[in-house]
């Protein structure tokens, strides 16, 4: 399935049904009062989180959703049924953003979280609500009220307990593959991600943590270069990082301070999460070669990093 984690979409809730001139004729009733029944309500517009779902492609495809008008009403005080409802289904992480792209006015956090979007109209009166002592007969009903309408974002920031962070080629998809049940794809050049994946770890029966794979980023990340930022959101709700560095480049301690330079400047606490610091490939190193790029990620980062491959 491909991975889309931002769409466009309009929404309209239904409009109110309009409410009955009607009047009472039987055959021994011949002048029988108002009897115009009341309009349903429009339907309404929700938003529901749901388990299993990790893209929002099915928006690519569809971008207009409408609820139903509400049914007029009837003679014999009949009312109108309500309009049927529309539900949206996204993935848990899904943002509801105003259309400015810029005000999150929901966050769908919690599987089964379920919020109102848009309420339908409400359903005109009939014309038995307006008889009164002056008007015993009222030829008029009211329409139904127009619904409400407007354009939203959707945009999808995965859930995971730990990101996986590193330059391209770090070999993220590689320890994504070997740690969980994941199957990315992998290659041998830059950008074979070019969209995040996610895998699930078993611990034990009771004991499990989902990992996010986020395409590698490069110096400049934070101001659009490479795959840009777009990616860095989906980090964001993650408790910790696993931070990957390739032993076989030439500068392990750049490699880290490039990665730490965009984490900080794109902001929203990203560069303040518990981080694992990792030497990765380490198969391809001599063990002098692997001392010396652990001293050298010790001396920038502080800490000695664990030794994968």
């Amino acid at each position: 399935m491909k991975f889309l984690d931002q769409a466009k979409i309009y929404i309209r809730s239904g409009n109110g049904g309009g409410g009955s001139v009607s009047f009472r004729r039987e055959k021994f009733i011949p002048n029988g009062g108002p009897d115009g029944g009341d309009g349903g309500k429009g339907g309404d517009v929700w938003i529901e989180a749901v388990d299993g779902l990790n893209t929002l492609i099915d928006y690519r495809y569809q971008q207009h959703f409408k609820a139903q008008t509400g049914h007029h009403g009837q003679g014999r005080q009949m009312h109108g049924g309500k309009g049927d409802d529309i539900h949206l289904k996204v993935p848990v992480g899904t943002q509801v953003l105003d259309e400015d792209k810029e005000t999150v006015l929901l966050d769908m956090d919690a599987p089964g979280k379920m919020e109102l979007l848009l309420k339908g109209g409400n359903g005109g009166w009939g014309n038995v609500r307006f008889k009164g002592p002056t008007n015993q007969a009222p030829t008029y009903a009211n329409p139904g009220q127009d619904g409400q309408e407007r354009w939203i974002w959707l945009r999808l920031k995965l859930i995971a307990d730990i990101g996986l962070a590193g330059l391209p080629n770090a070999g993220k998809s590689t320890f994504l593959s070997a740690a969980s049940a994941a199957k990315p794809k992998i290659a041998d050049y830059p950008f074979t991600t070019l969209a995040p994946n996610l895998g699930m770890v078993d611990l034990s029966p009771s004991e499990r943590f989902v990992i996010a794979d986020i395409p590698g980023l490069i110096e400049g990340a934070s101001e659009g270069a490479g795959l840009g930022t777009r990616f860095l959101g989906h980090v964001e709700r993650s408790a910790s990082l696993i931070h990957l560095i390739d032993g076989t480049q030439d500068d392990v301690a750049e490699a880290y301070r490039i990665i730490r330079g965009e984490l900080e400047a794109y902001g929203e606490g990203l560069a303040d999460k518990a981080e694992i610091l990792a030497l990765n490939k380490i198969d391809a190193l001599t063990p002098e070669a692997r001392e010396e790029k652990a001293a050298e990620l010790e001396a920038v980062a502080g800490r000695r990093p664990m030794l994968v491959s």
